[in-house]
């Protein structure tokens, strides 16, 4: 059987959760990870999606995903896409899967005419840096990602 890289449905949230875990322990953020079944597919199939995803699947079970969202640039005046996941099994990568969705999420954000397509990469993850700059991305040197969570978004809310 062929691999297959199709939209997301509902009957997909089970294995994508799983394969998020899998993506949280390779990074060592385990103690981060909360989503639940629910969460995600709340996020992805509510009444107001948060996300898209794409599912690759190899002999019917899904190996792979790519997780992405609509951003905007206010200095290009247009919509982007900013890509949250993008995750291949470690033993089926190099075959071309990771490849794929993150072709065929470019060809989303032309598509939809956007103006960047974006993702934060771990410093510490060469192959993976290695992987993006060989499909033709910069990884941006000057750019650091700021975070508010938790208590810190609370107070910072509070004084709303």
């Amino acid at each position: 059987m062929a691999d297959l890289i199709r939209e997301a449905t509902p009957l997909d949230v089970t294995g994508m959760l799983g394969l998020m875990r899998e993506l949280a322990e390779f990074e060592k953020l385990t103690h981060l990870f909360v989503a639940t079944e629910e969460t995600l597919g709340e996020a992805l199939f509510g009444p107001h999606p948060a996300a898209e995803a794409l599912v690759a699947e190899r002999e019917g079970k899904i190996v792979g995903y790519a997780l992405f969202f609509q951003n905007f640039s206010t200095f290009l005046g247009r919509r982007g896409l900013y890509l949250e996941d993008l995750y291949v099994q470690p033993t089926l990568r190099g075959g071309g899967l990771g490849t794929a969705l993150l072709r065929r999420v470019a060809a989303i954000a032309v598509e939809r005419q956007c103006g960047r397509f974006e993702w934060s990469v771990l410093d510490w993850n060469q192959s993976a840096i290695d992987f993006y700059t060989k499909m033709g991305a910069t990884v941006m040197p000057d750019w650091r990602i700021v975070r508010v969570t938790d208590d810190a978004l609370n107070r910072l809310a509070s004084a709303a």
